[in-house]
């Protein structure tokens, strides 16, 4: 069994599943429910509820203890007791029903309206009567108070049969070609019959006159209509003695009420297909109306859309169970559709067990029955190059999108992507691959991006989780370098922290300097490594082998390397420190304006001012070591030093002055003291020249 929910009404589609064979074993019955799951679940209502190809009809018996329906190949009529939910009895026909009509309150009187003009009449032992009429009928109805048979069809006259007297009385004429369809009213008895014309014209059985015609033609809804032609009437349904349905061939219901020719609601099947069937739902006010493709249930005051069934074959004939919520419908395929709505009404006396079942599948949770099916949009469509199938029965349209057969989607992608297989096996090769190396033992690996951090935070977790106190803590710790949320931290460029910043200094002092202190014992730890080596090879230690290898010695050299970098590593920081401190000390000067005065431009003409002076005059004018001075209006800084001065570096300067001052003087360069030397002099600077 089946459960779809269109509108969020559950429906039940009781006819799914698979058929199983009478001549199968029971040992074959078993080993088929054990291995196939639709054979499990599928649930057969009715023994052989089903027609060898086709079925053309299905009624209910006036007491509602019989389900009789018509098909073919070969024409057949079968009848269903629902008391024994199996099969009563079948009955073979001489050629296809088109209409057959219960006369009786069981199966005991039957006629049979057939495609070859003949009307058989059949008792409960078998046929009875068999007779043909002059043109090919469409539908009959039956006058329960004179006996009447009246036959309509492709004609314009309605034939009126007698089965009390067993002859043809005179017939109907109505102003049309064709009959399409006919009914009595159950109230008043008025004979109403559906036109090609359009019309739909109504005869009093007791006089046997036209007492009225209602023109459908005449309706709003035939102007919005592109065609040309006149919309037929193909069916009709009374609900009481005032009220009528009437469905067109252009897939549209009217609701009228018979004393006005306007009507009161107008439905849309959107199909543009003639409508079937029509019923009427009395305890909701719901209106089922029928034609080739869906079976729609609307509200009959508002028209809005109640639910709708859409199974996927043509639709012949629709029945719909008296004070239940079970609807049977004949069908271009072997098996009878039969559908179970629970907010229709319950399940009918004969099969309560549907109730319970119902309710416990609510609870579950159910397979829809969309279940071989795959949805896909608009766009996805066209990317397979399926856009042409919009509008046939190969899609199936659902809210914004299609639903589309599995096997029929699996191809179209095998074809638009062609390597879309290989690439999903890669795919999954990739991940067996991480999951056998997620097994392994792996090393502490640090991310490229704030390593520093990433460090700091294991070390943190190994420090902390040796003392259960501090064990909360070092698990907050790691959590954040397995935490989702910040795996951007240690892998975009874009958040890496800089620590030389004085943002960081300022926001983070605590934590710099506990990062100066590690980054200290670490070189310490390491100095303090290094010089152990190096005293074990001062004293001269030898190793385990009696001999020294190249590789050896390569390994020394590394270690010697790695212990002046990190000593000349830890001299820096110590210098860097010391500066940082010296520059804590001084305070910035701040200068107060007169009035009328720009601050902008003060600060450009001393600018200028110092721009013009040499480096050494800018040297002298500054009196502190280290002065910081502001300039602009957002506080840009800038600081300047001074070196102390050895006594040898002094006296090179003072020579150099002295040196340029001569010249000056003499008022020539070193090259034209040069071209003055008649001859190459013995002795230059000091020293004799060779």
């Amino acid at each position: 069994m089946q459960v779809s929910n269109p509108n969020n009404v559950n429906i039940y589609n009781l006819s799914a599943g698979k058929s199983l064979p009478e001549w199968l074993s029971d040992r074959k019955r078993r080993a088929l429910l054990k291995q196939d799951v639709d054979v499990r679940r599928r649930i057969e209502l009715l023994q052989d509820f089903e027609m060898p190809t086709v079925s053309h009809g299905v009624q209910v018996t006036a007491d509602g203890q019989y389900i009789c329906t018509t098909g073919t190949y070969k024409p057949r009529f079968r009848c269903y007791d629902v008391s024994q939910m199996s099969l009563k009895f079948e009955r073979g026909l001489d050629s296809d029903v088109v209409k057959f009509l219960l006369l009786d309150k069981d199966y005991s009187k039957v006629v049979f309206l057939q495609c070859d003009r003949y009307i058989e009449f059949h008792s409960q032992d078998g046929r009875y009567y068999r007779l043909r009429i002059p043109k090919y009928g469409r539908d009959l109805a039956y006058h329960h108070a004179s006996c009447d048979m009246y036959i309509g069809g492709m004609s314009s006259e309605i034939y009126r049969l007698n089965l009390e007297q067993g002859r043809f009385l005179n017939p109907l004429i109505v102003n049309a070609e064709e009959v399409n369809c006919c009914q009595f009213n159950p109230a008043n008895y008025l004979f109403a019959c559906g036109t090609n014309m359009g019309t739909v014209e109504c005869f009093d059985p007791r006089v046997r006159t036209r007492v009225g015609v209602l023109d459908i033609a005449l309706s709003k809804h035939v102007d919005d209509l592109d065609t040309l032609e006149i919309p037929a009437v193909t069916a009709m349904k009374f609900r009481d003695g005032l009220n009528m349905a009437v469905g067109t061939s252009t897939g549209h219901v009217l609701l009228y009420d018979m004393r006005s020719d306007k009507p009161l609601l107008v439905k849309d099947h959107q199909y543009e297909l003639p409508i079937k069937a029509i019923e009427f739902q009395e305890s909701m006010d719901i209106v089922l109306s029928m034609d080739t493709k869906i079976l729609k249930l609307w509200n009959q005051e508002t028209g809005k859309a109640f639910t709708s069934i859409e199974p996927g074959t043509n639709l012949n004939d629709l029945c719909l169970l008296p004070e239940s919520g079970m609807i049977f419908m004949a069908n271009e395929a072997p098996k009878i559709l039969s559908y179970y709505i629970p907010a229709l009404g319950t399940a009918p006396k004969w099969c309560s067990f549907l109730d319970n079942m119902t309710e416990e599948l609510e609870e579950n949770t159910a397979d829809m029955v969309y279940d071989d099916y795959k949805f896909i949009t608009r766009k996805e469509l066209e990317d397979l190059g399926l856009a042409h199938l919009i509008g046939s029965t190969m899609l199936r349209a659902y809210m914004h999108g299609f639903f589309i057969d599995i096997r029929l989607y699996h191809r179209a992608k095998a074809m638009a992507e062609p390597f879309a297989y290989e690439e999903y096996r890669k795919k999954k090769i990739r991940e067996k691959l991480e999951e056998d190396r997620a097994n392994r033992v792996r090393s502490k690996k640090l991310p490229k991006v704030n390593r520093d951090l990433a460090e700091k935070l294991l070390t943190a977790k190994e420090e902390m989780a040796t003392t259960s106190a501090k064990k909360k803590r070092a698990k907050e710790a790691v959590s954040l370098l397995e935490d989702n949320r910040f795996s951007e931290m240690f892998t975009k460029s874009d958040f890496q922290i800089d620590t030389s910043t004085e943002e960081y200094r300022l926001l983070n002092p605590v934590i710099s300097k506990l990062d100066k202190s590690v980054k200290r014992k670490q070189q310490s730890q390491l100095a303090k490594q290094y010089e152990e080596v190096d005293e074990e090879e001062v004293e001269g230690r030898a190793s385990d082998d009696d001999s020294s290898s190249d590789d050896e010695h390569v390994w020394t050299d590394d270690h010697k390397r790695d212990y002046h970098q990190a000593k000349r590593l830890q001299y820096e920081q110590d210098l860097q420190d010391r500066l940082e401190k010296k520059g804590g000390n001084s305070q910035p000067k701040f200068y107060q304006l007169k009035e009328g005065q720009d601050a902008n431009k003060e600060q450009t003409k001393q600018k200028r001012k110092e721009l013009r002076k040499s480096l050494a005059e800018r040297l002298e004018s500054s009196h502190d070591k280290s002065i910081i001075k502001e300039s602009g209006t957002r506080g840009n800084k800038e600081m300047t030093f001074r070196w102390k001065k050895n006594e040898r570096e002094s006296r090179r300067q003072k020579a150099n002055k002295e040196h340029y001052e001569e010249r000056k003087k003499l008022r020539r360069t070193a090259g034209e003291i040069s071209k003055g030397f008649k001859e190459k002099p013995k002795y230059w600077m000091g020293k004799k020249v060779t």
